[in-house]
C-alpha cells in the first residue's frame, strides 16, 4: 500500500469522524429540545388541572350557597310561622321584608337549541302568524306540565324562552327541503314568535360551529342556580354535544329542576341520561324526525303565472273554394295566373305567432350544513386525470365562471376546449385552493373549497 493510499484513508476516516461528531450533536440537540418540550407539556397539565379543580371548587360552592339559601328560606317560613301562631298580631318587617324578595318574580326557563329542535312544518310554513301560534301553543304545553308536575309553584310565575339558532342556514335547509317556498320565511317566522310575547326571543347567531351551543350551555349555566328560576326546560335531543354538559351538571338538586324537552328521538348519549333527568315531549309542536335535504336535489319548480298576453292575430275565415267546372285553371294546370294564386293564397288559413310563455325562474342556492356552514357537492374525480389537468393550465375562472377579468392577457390557457370529465376534474382542481371566507362564503358562484 503506497502513501497514497493511506492519505486517502486518513481522509475518509478524518470524514467520518466529523459526520460522527455532527451527529452526536444533533442527537443532543434533538433530545435537549424533547426535554424541553416534556418539561412544558408537565406545566400545561398542571395548570389545566389546577384550572379545572378550581372551575369544580367554584361550583360546588355557588350550589352549597344556593342550597343555603334554600335552608335559610325554609328556617324563616317555619320561625314565621311559629311567631304568628304564638303572636298572630306581631310580624317582623325583616321577616316579610325576606319573604317578600326570594318569592318574587318567579319564572320558568325554555332552552332550545333551533338549529335541532326545528318546529312542525305547518308553523313556518306560514311565517309571522305560525310563529304567533307556535309561542302560544309552547306556552300552554309549558304551563300545562308545570301544573302537572309542580302544583305547589304560585300560579303568577312568568316563562321566559329563548331559542338559538341560524337563521340563514337554517332557512336554506327548509328550502332545499322544499318545506318553505323561500327562505327567508324562516325570517318571518322568528320575527312572529319573537313579538308575540315579551320574553320570548327567537335569536339568530349567525353562521359558525356551535354558536348556538354555546350560548345555551352559557344560559343554562347562569339560570339554574338563580332561585328564581323555578324550573328550566332544555330542548336538546338532537345533539349528543350536551350530554357533557349534563353530565356535569349532575347532582340532584339540578336534576329535579331540569326537564329535558324531546323533540327527534334522544341521541344515544342522551338516551343514558334519561334516568336521571326528567323528560317530556310537546306532541304536535317540534318535529319528530330530522330534515333530509337529499330527497329534493334541486329548489322546488316555481308554479308559472298565468300570462296576460293575448295574441293580437286573430285566423283569417276561409273563403270558399270554386268548384272544378268553374275553375278554369282545372281545364289547364299550366294556365295559372296572379287571380288565381291570389284565390289560393287567400283560402289559406293565417296561424297565429306563438304566444309566448314565461321564463321558469330558478332559485340558486348555496348549500349548507346544520351549522350554515357552507359544504361543496362532491364531485367524482381520478387522480392521474387531476395530474393530468393541472398541466393543462386551463383558467379555471374563464372555464368554470365564464369571467375572467384578464382577458387575453391571462397567464392560463383560454383556447382549450375540454371537454365535459375535463371541465367537473377542473372543478376539483379549482377546489383544492381554499376559499378566504371559508365556510361563510356567499358568493353563488365561487368555485374554491370550502372546509
Amino acid at each position: 500500500m503506497n502513501d497514497l493510499e493511506t492519505d486517502a484513508l486518513h481522509e475518509q476516516f478524518a470524514l467520518l469522524r466529523g459526520a460522527e461528531q455532527h451527529k452526536n450533536a444533533l442527537i443532543e440537540e434533538l433530545l435537549r429540545r424533547l426535554d424541553k418540550v416534556t418539561q412544558d407539556f408537565h406545566q400545561e397539565t398542571l395548570d389545566h388541572a389546577r384550572e379545572s379543580q378550581y372551575n369544580r371548587e367554584g361550583q360546588l360552592r355557588e350550589r352549597q350557597l344556593n342550597n343555603d339559601i334554600r335552608h335559610l328560606h325554609s328556617l324563616m317560613v317555619r320561625l314565621l310561622e311559629n311567631e304568628r301562631a304564638m303572636n298572630p298580631v306581631v310580624q317582623t318587617k325583616k321577616g316579610a321584608h325576606f319573604m317578600e324578595s326570594t318569592e318574587r318574580d318567579p319564572f320558568v326557563l325554555v332552552l332550545i337549541d333551533g338549529d335541532g329542535m326545528i318546529f312542525e312544518d305547518q308553523f313556518i310554513k306560514k311565517g309571522e302568524s305560525g310563529g304567533q301560534e307556535a309561542a302560544a301553543i309552547l306556552a300552554t304545553a309549558t304551563r300545562d306540565y308545570v301544573q302537572r308536575r309542580n302544583p305547589s309553584l304560585a300560579a303568577d310565575y312568568t316563562i321566559v324562552t329563548r331559542i338559538y339558532a341560524n337563521l340563514k342556514g337554517l332557512g336554506d335547509v327548509c328550502y332545499r327541503a322544499g318545506i318553505l317556498d323561500r327562505p327567508t320565511i324562516m325570517d318571518d317566522f322568528a320575527r312572529g314568535f319573537t313579538g308575540s310575547k315579551q320574553l320570548f326571543d327567537f335569536v339568530d347567531v349567525g353562521t359558525g360551529k356551535d354558536r348556538a351551543d354555546k350560548k345555551i350551555s352559557e344560559n343554562l349555566k347562569l339560570q339554574l342556580y338563580d332561585y328564581h328560576c323555578r324550573h328550566i326546560f332544555f330542548g336538546c335531543s338532537h345533539d349528543n354535544g350536551y350530554a357533557r354538559l349534563l353530565e356535569d351538571l349532575g347532582d340532584l338538586s339540578a336534576n329535579d329542576r331540569i326537564t329535558l324537552l324531546e323533540g327527534v328521538p334522544f341521541e344515544k348519549e342522551l338516551t343514558m341520561l334519561k334516568s336521571k333527568y326528567k323528560t317530556t315531549k310537546f306532541d304536535g309542536l317540534f318535529r319528530t324526525s330530522k330534515i333530509n335535504v337529499y330527497q329534493q336535489q334541486y329548489p322546488p319548480q316555481l308554479t308559472p303565472v298565468q300570462s296576460q298576453y293575448q295574441s293580437p292575430y286573430q285566423p283569417v275565415m276561409t273563403r270558399p273554394s270554386p268548384t272544378p267546372s268553374s275553375n278554369p285553371s282545372s281545364m289547364n294546370p299550366m294556365a295559372t295566373s296572379w287571380a288565381t294564386t291570389a284565390v289560393s293564397n287567400a283560402t289559406r288559413i293565417v296561424s297565429p305567432p306563438p304566444t309566448p310563455q314565461p321564463t321558469p325562474v330558478v332559485v340558486q342556492t348555496i348549500p349548507r350544513n346544520r351549522h350554515g356552514q357552507r359544504i361543496d357537492p362532491v364531485v367524482k374525480y381520478d387522480a392521474n386525470e387531476v395530474e393530468r389537468v393541472k398541466k393543462l393550465k386551463m383558467c379555471n375562472v374563464h372555464f368554470l365562471r365564464h369571467d375572467c377579468i384578464f382577458g387575453d392577457d391571462c397567464t392560463h390557457d383560454h383556447a382549450y376546449k375540454p371537454n365535459k370529465n375535463e371541465v367537473q376534474t377542473l372543478r376539483h382542481v379549482a377546489r383544492m385552493t381554499p376559499c378566504k371566507f371559508g365556510t361563510e362564503c356567499d358568493e353563488i358562484k365561487c368555485i374554491y373549497g370550502h372546509r
